[in-house]
């Protein structure tokens, strides 16, 4: 790349002015608090453990200080993450600032040729941005060589321990040359994350911009608690009610396809997102989305992080995520980048224990609103998805009473600073 060489709020960071000249053309004035924290160890070419809720810029904070060290040394990046799409808003974003920098990435992603991504590697990239499975591909082939990679990011690390990927990343990492710099983002901080920064990673600088489990400031919540067979009805209402963009959460695939398509029954443009789709449906059906093709997406957790559409003005969760952490980051997907959303979960009468949970985690209590009454023949039917989903847990407790002692809602302290 040519060399980086008239200020914006970055001032002071440690970029280069060609890098601050850059963002502030592109109208990026003040850096996020993440970007604040991280760029500033990250440039000194430290390791970097970074924990922040999505929807935070976490992308610039390890992109920025990779493209300054690129381009300043021989060394390539390479940056790994859970998923195709996630892939792709990384790579554009990298593209967004660096293409004046003649940066050259190369996408190694499942659902795509092989040869065509072969053709990005022999042009020698500056950054390769992957998905565990198709890079581990690639090393099998020999088609890629890892040994000079200088700057190794884990981004969504933990979401890609709970889709399995910890013997790719063990693998993946013995390619790679033990002198480099690590920088490993998540936004919970579980026992197998502290496991791979002790293990891989040399006294890395922690930065946290906010508890695990904190669910963003300005995203408004409410609970409703109704029969499954009443749910249709009731996201029927919702969407009525809420004239925006809305993000729909389904827990299975093919109860987010039921859904999508009870959905323009109901006569709104709807698409959806789930591993039956192709990549380049998915790709289109997120695109439609952001453009306003689409007014509702569907989707499974697959697009729960890392996707950043902007004015996303509800979401609703029509199945509770199988794991609290999830309901953190679907809700993330609204009040993004300072503007307000809000969030509705349908919670069925026996989910009682999953919204405690949820609560736990979050510290604090989730408002209940009651169901809307559904007059009479008004009542929307789906008949394939009323069953009810066998991994709901049967209710093995009430939720505690709101006069019961609250202090485990307390916010923990940073114990780390």
């Amino acid at each position: 790349m040519n060399n980086l060489q008239n200020t914006s709020g970055f001032q002071g960071l440690g970029l280069a002015p060609k890098l601050m000249e850059i963002l502030k053309h592109k109208g990026f004035t003040t850096p996020t608090p993440i970007q604040q924290q991280a760029i500033p160890v990250a440039v000194l070419g430290k390791d970097v453990m970074g924990i922040a809720q999505t929807g935070t810029g976490k992308t610039l904070a390890f992109g920025l200080p990779m493209l300054q060290i690129i381009a300043q040394s021989k060394v390539i990046g390479l940056v790994v993450l859970p998923t195709r799409e996630l892939a792709l808003q990384v790579n554009e974003s990298l593209q967004n600032i660096g293409k004046n920098l003649g940066l050259k990435t190369s996408v190694l992603i499942g659902g795509e040729s092989m040869y065509r991504q072969l053709q990005t590697l022999r042009r020698q990239p500056h950054v390769i941005i992957s998905t565990p499975g198709r890079l581990i591909d690639h090393l099998e082939q020999k088609t890629v060589k890892l040994d000079k990679v200088g700057i190794l990011v884990l981004d969504e690390a933990d979401r890609m321990l709970d889709m399995g990927f910890a013997p790719q990343l063990k693998q993946i990492l013995k390619h790679v040359p033990v002198q480099r710099q690590t920088m490993l983002f998540s936004a919970t901080m579980p026992a197998e994350i502290i496991h791979i920064a002790s293990s891989y990673m040399k006294l890395p600088v922690r930065v946290e911009v906010s508890p695990p489990g904190t669910t963003i400031s300005k995203v408004s919540q409410e609970i409703i608690f109704v029969d499954r067979s009443d749910k249709l009805s009731q996201l029927k209402i919702i969407l009525t009610q809420y004239t925006g963009s809305a993000l729909v959460f389904c827990r299975t695939k093919h109860g987010a396809k039921r859904v999508a398509q009870a959905v323009r029954t109901l006569g709104h443009t709807s698409s959806e997102i789930h591993s039956n789709r192709s990549l380049s449906q998915r790709l289109e059906a997120l695109q439609g989305f952001k453009i306003g093709k689409y007014r509702v997406l569907v989707a499974t957790d697959i697009a729960a992080r890392g996707i950043d559409v902007s004015g996303i003005e509800l979401v609703v969760n029509y199945d509770l995520p199988e794991n609290p952490s999830d309901y953190v980051h679907r809700i993330g997907r609204t009040g993004r980048a300072g503007l307000s959303g809000h969030a509705i979960s349908l919670a069925t009468p026996d989910q009682k224990r999953d919204v405690y949970d949820i609560e736990r985690l979050i510290k604090k209590q989730l408002p209940i609103s009651k169901a809307a009454p559904i007059a009479a023949g008004e009542k929307v039917f789906m008949a394939a998805s009323d069953k009810p989903d066998s991994r709901f847990r049967p209710n093995r407790f009430s939720r505690p009473s709101s006069g019961r002692n609250n202090s485990h809602f307390a916010p923990r302290r940073n114990s780390w600073r």
